[in-house]
């Protein structure tokens, strides 16, 4: 009885010992040496690739922002500040009272078919909207212009990042509405394009953060 007794005493001993050895080593050691690896080779996308302006952090180059005017009364969708450049539609984070608009508490898609009736709309609306929106008294946009990306929100509904071609087709109304030319607007949009990553991987992208902070910059100076 007493060495059975003392037996599992040290097999209890022992099975916390080994507890507490695997807690310091994978749940301190482990996570201190790769925190400080990449605190060291890699601070900006450890910190959450932060994104900064006029000396402070304003977001995230990974995160998509909304550029919308202050929600009036009676209002339940706030319309776009159209003087800044737009991103991606966010209908994929739905409608909650929870995350409606590029938050990180809620991502996903609308998960929704192609020829879902509610998504059917959801593009035709978008589109007109689009074509709407950046129509200006000497520039008209054609139906035909407008890329998907305008359209449709991406598979997490956070996407930081338009086509080219979305940028190029907000140039004229950007460019009108901060009293700028629209060679100005378009250098912009052209200096803050990115190519396929090493060349091959994914499509040429425009940071819509980004780009907006070298508006605000441009229209300052202006």
């Amino acid at each position: 009885m007493n060495n059975s007794v003392t037996n599992t005493a040290r097999l209890l001993g022992a099975g916390l010992r080994a507890l507490l050895v695997l807690t310091l080593v994978t749940g301190v050691l482990y996570p201190l040496v790769v925190t400080g690896i990449a605190q060291g080779l890699f601070p900006g996308k450890a910190n959450g690739s932060e994104t900064e302006a006029d000396g402070r952090v304003v977001g995230s180059s990974l995160i998509g922002q909304a550029y919308n005017l202050p929600l009036k009364e009676g209002q339940e969708t706030p319309a776009p500040d159209l003087k800044w450049f737009q991103g991606r539609p966010q209908n994929g984070l739905g409608t909650n009272s929870v995350n409606t608009r590029y938050q990180l508490i809620l991502s996903g898609a609308t998960n929704r078919s192609g020829d879902n009736e509610e998504l059917v709309q959801w593009v035709r609306d978008a589109k007109a909207a689009v074509v709407k929106d950046n129509s200006t008294d000497t520039y008209k946009v054609k139906p035909s212009q407008v890329p998907p990306d305008a359209v449709t929100s991406s598979g997490s509904g956070l996407d930081p990042d338009i086509s080219p071609r979305y940028a190029d087709l907000q140039v004229h109304r950007v460019a009108e509405r901060n009293g700028l030319s629209t060679a100005q607007v378009r250098k912009l949009v052209e200096e803050h394009t990115e190519g396929r990553t090493l060349g091959f991987m994914g499509e040429p992208r425009v940071n819509v953060l980004k780009l907006n902070i070298a508006l605000k910059e441009l229209t300052a100076k202006s």
